[in-house]
């Protein structure tokens, strides 16, 4: 067994999201010299049960092993079956075990890849559950950079108070943009409410859903952004009617992530 494989294998499985606790695991499969073995990861998120299988094989060049895939099965509380998908390895920023996750529930996730030239580029990734390639795996859209999606300015157009502290500002979209459900506070009429959001590339905005998450339509979002204008002078209120949320935005669709299908998904 080569250290320098090993150690390249072990950063690889813990910066991927499954961090160091399949190190004993992964070093008595390499002794074992099989061309392929398997390693078994459990975690969950909140009430979900994530369940994923790691893929390593032996190079047929050399005594060297790599990590392949890892296969993802997610269980709802609400669900009788799971969801499963595999997301493959590549040689640059690979989509984390959360990142898949989130993906798996219909959510976005900002990602610099490498393709396969070599060179790194940064894109917005959602699952694309209405198609599927010829192995049965669900596509992902790609929005690039040349798609013009601004978080930062998606988020301007909603009364967020976190945006008004630079540290909290930059803490939320970097979770926004790993694909995650971001709890935020909204100030309205001189009162504060809690909502949760999330990143929607497609329709360049993002999504909002009430206190019982319940997605906030376009027409509540407008009302409460006139009237958080409102109270901070006549003049902004004056200017509203220009600076109004694309009705765009209302029309997106979420995709329904846990249909009864079993799928894998691969990324280029």
């Amino acid at each position: 067994m080569k250290q320098k494989n090993l150690e390249y294998l072990k950063d690889q499985v813990k910066y991927t999201g499954f961090g160091e606790g399949l190190e004993n695991d992964l070093i008595q499969k390499m002794q074992d010299g099989n061309t392929e073995f398997k390693l078994i990861y459990e975690t969950k998120y909140g009430n979900d049960t994530v369940n994923a299988t790691l893929n390593f094989s032996q190079s047929k060049q050399s005594d060297m092993y790599f990590f392949n895939s890892y296969h993802v099965s997610v269980q709802k509380a609400d669900e009788a079956e799971a969801m499963e998908q595999t997301f493959y390895i590549n040689k640059g920023n690979n989509i984390t075990l959360k990142e898949a996750y989130n993906l798996m529930n219909g959510r976005s996730v900002n990602k610099d890849l490498t393709n396969k030239e070599g060179e790194i580029y940064n894109t917005w990734l959602q699952m694309d559950f209405k198609t599927s390639d010829d192995k049965g795996n669900f596509r992902l859209k790609h929005y690039h950079e040349n798609y013009g999606y601004d978080l930062e300015a998606a988020l301007s157009k909603h009364p967020i108070k976190e945006l008004t502290n630079p540290d909290f500002k930059n803490s939320l979209m970097d979770s926004l943009k790993k694909g995650n459900l971001q709890s935020v506070t909204f100030q309205i009429d001189g009162a504060e409410q809690k909502r949760y959001i999330e990143a929607n590339p497609q329709f360049k905005a993002i999504n909002i859903y009430d206190s019982n998450m319940q997605r906030m339509d376009n027409r509540q979002s407008k009302k409460e952004q006139q009237s958080e204008g409102e109270a901070q002078s006549a003049k902004q209120d004056s200017k509203k009617g220009k600076k109004q949320t694309p009705a765009e935005e209302d029309s997106a669709e979420k995709p329904k992530a846990f249909r009864r299908r079993k799928h894998q998904q691969s990324v280029s």
